[in-house]
C-alpha cells in the first residue's frame, strides 16, 4: 500500500467531502512504511515537526485553520532535506512526495479546505 494525500472541504451539514485529484497532479505521499521511516522518524521529529510525525500512529487530517502551520512545517523539512535524507530515503524521492503534499495543502488553502494523508 501507499500513502495518499487528498484535499477535503467541510460540508455545511457536517462531515467532509474529499475532492478528486486534478489532472496532472499526484496524490502520492510515499510508501506505507514511510509513516515511521520518513514522516514519523526521529530526524523529522527532531526538527520540532508536529503534523507529519502523527502518521507514525494514525492517518493525518490537517484542518483548514491549521494549513499555515502545516505549510511552515513542510517548508522547514524542505530546508533540512539534504541533511535528513541520508537517514530516511533518497532525497529526490522524499522531495517528490513532499512536493505532492505541499501542492495539495496549497490547493486546500486556496479553497478553505484541509488535507488528509492516509
Amino acid at each position: 500500500m501507499s500513502l495518499s494525500v487528498d484535499v477535503y472541504v467541510p460540508r455545511a451539514e457536517g462531515g467532509i467531502e474529499v475532492l478528486d485529484v486534478p489532472p496532472g497532479r499526484s496524490d502520492a505521499a510515499g510508501p506505507e512504511q514511510w509513516r515511521t521511516e520518513v514522516w514519523g522518524s526521529e530526524p523529522v521529529r527532531s526538527l520540532g515537526a508536529r503534523f507529519l510525525p502523527r502518521l507514525a500512529t494514525e492517518d493525518l487530517t490537517v484542518a483548514p485553520d491549521e494549513m499555515p502551520a502545516f505549510l511552515a512545517e513542510c517548508a522547514l523539512i524542505r530546508t533540512q532535506l539534504a541533511r535528513l535524507a541520508p537517514a530516511l530515503a533518497p532525497a529526490d524521492a522524499v522531495s517528490r512526495r513532499l512536493d505532492n503534499i505541499v501542492d495539495a495543502a496549497r490547493r486546500a488553502s486556496d479553497i478553505g479546505g484541509g488535507i488528509i494523508i492516509w
